[in-house]
């Protein structure tokens, strides 16, 4: 998941980014968990209760459950820890449904309800289970998401390495490594996307659909997020090998090409669905985990309906527009948090409307050096100037912010930009290819100051368009929070 030859090259970009940035403190507080002594809190998952308790798996098998997880300050006693489940394998996510919580663990999505109300979970039942698992020590299981109708949605690692000798034929072809499974409540999994690498984090928009983010590594030049629908094929060769599976919703591309961009290989390879989104490399963090989408109109800042997705390596939360053109789903990241304790791994939302990052190191770096951990950003309630919206033109993008600008502060010559692609290839990653300036011809203010019209000639489908914004001034003074903005145009609107 995380290259340590990069590491040093991110902090470097990560110190260069901050010179002249606004304080994040001056929009988002960082409170930090005091957690109970002698337990090692890998929070790989977060679910929040209907009475407001926050759930918390670990990767080393265990739920947690906080009593009063919005209690300031955050000590120990004040929180409330208590253990509610353990005994189960390496824990990757946590949801509350229909009365009872669900971990995806290894092998299986398991059911956890108290049955007698002492505070401690006495069912464990498995409500999912079917999927290839060799011993291979990278075959993580992530979720489960759920979807509106109530189905299930369970990612799955590619295997990556040696399995366990024991584990017999399952040991040479463990089935849909790679892939993502769906079950319908009382029925087996059933093979639904395919062509994942690492896909660590999986959960719904506030529509309900399903995205994951998945990992740089071969067949993905950088990280993607991926909107996985029946039938999809996201592009890593690995999957390819259970199409011809019966259940398999998804036909063989046959041999995939080497060495084409990710732009031709919308066009080449048979049923190739390109990403949503690219979070170009170092730029934008170099491992996104777990994700939600902001559903507490408002109380968080700015963002509404918006997801926030966690980065490992750089110990921060990106933030994610996506918006539908021609029927697919594309959009823009931009930064949002940096400089945590430790590297996030999962994401959810308080009753008050604030964030709450369960964190863990194990396995790779990160800037942050803590070993594990939760924070919770809580909005200080003053709104800072930032893109609200970057949305795709026929004739270039629209970026909408969250405060009037200064029209003195606009000028289109200060507007620059480039567009890039990246190799479709099994190496490992790819530097950004094909890369183009954007020939932008105009920088068009609306009369409310809220919005401007950047007019770009060469824009590109299926090619990253990434902007270095002006540094504009709000009408109050206030700088421009986050210049930095990639949107990922598979498509260019019609109209």
């Amino acid at each position: 998941m995380v290259r340590l030859k990069h590491f040093a090259l991110a902090l470097g970009l990560l110190i260069n980014a901050t010179v002249h940035a606004v304080e994040d403190a001056d929009y988002y507080n960082i409170l930090t968990y005091q957690l109970p002594e002698n337990v090692i809190m890998e929070a790989s998952g977060l679910a929040v209760l209907p009475d407001g308790r926050l759930a918390v798996a670990i990767r080393r098998g265990e739920v947690w459950m906080l009593d009063h997880p919005e209690a300031t300050p955050a000590a120990t006693e004040n929180v409330g820890f208590r253990k509610f489940a353990s005994g189960m394998h390496e824990v990757l996510g946590l949801a509350w449904h229909e009365g009872a919580l669900y971990a995806t663990q290894r092998s299986e999505i398991t059911r956890l309800r108290d049955l007698d109300g002492d505070g401690v979970a006495d069912e464990y039942a498995t409500a999912s289970a079917g999927w290839g698992v060799s011993g291979n020590y990278h075959e993580y299981a992530y979720g489960p998401a759920i979807d509106k109708e109530g189905n299930f949605y369970t990612s799955l690692n590619a295997s990556l390495g040696k399995g366990w000798e024991g584990a017999g034929d399952e040991a040479k072809l463990p089935l849909w490594r790679g892939w993502c499974m769906r079950t319908v409540p009382g029925s087996p999994p059933e093979p639904w996307a395919a062509g994942f690498r690492s896909p660590c984090g999986i959960g719904t928009d506030l529509d309900g659909e399903v995205f994951v983010t998945d990992q740089q590594g071969n067949w993905f030049g950088t990280n993607p997020l991926l909107h996985v629908r029946k039938g999809a094929f996201f592009g890593h060769g690995d999957a390819v090998r259970d199409m011809s599976q019966p259940n398999s919703p998804i036909k063989s591309p046959g041999k995939l090409p080497e060495g084409i961009t990710t732009a031709e290989a919308i066009h080449n390879v048979p049923g190739y669905c390109p990403p949503a989104v690219w979070f170009p490399y170092v730029k934008m963090g170099q491992s996104p985990t777990g994700f939600r989408c902001d559903g507490t109109d408002g109380k968080f800042g700015p963002f509404a309906g918006q997801m926030f997705v966690g980065e490992f390596v750089l110990s921060g939360v990106n933030r994610v527009f996506l918006e539908k053109i021609g029927g697919e789903i594309q959009g823009a990241c931009f930064p949002f948090i940096k400089g945590l304790q430790c590297a996030s791994l999962s994401v959810n939302f308080l009753a008050d409307g604030s964030m709450v990052i369960g964190q863990s190191n194990r396995g790779w770096n990160s800037a942050g050096n803590r070993p594990f951990g939760l924070q919770r950003i809580v909005w200080t309630g003053k709104t800072p100037l930032d893109v609200a919206k970057m949305q795709a033109q026929k004739d270039g993008f629209k970026f909408t912010f969250t405060i009037p600008i200064d029209p003195g502060s606009v000028r289109a010559k200060d507007f620059n930009g480039i567009s890039y692609t990246y190799t479709y290839q099994s190496k490992y990653g790819s530097p950004e290819m094909d890369t183009q300036d954007l020939k932008i011809t105009a920088a068009d203010l609306s009369a409310d100051h809220t919005m401007i019209h950047v007019k770009v000639a060469n824009l590109r489908a299926g090619y990253v368009h990434e902007f270095k914004l002006p540094e504009f001034k709000g009408k109050d003074g206030q700088p421009l929070w986050h210049r930095d903005a990639y949107y990922t145009l598979n498509r260019i609107p019609a109209e």
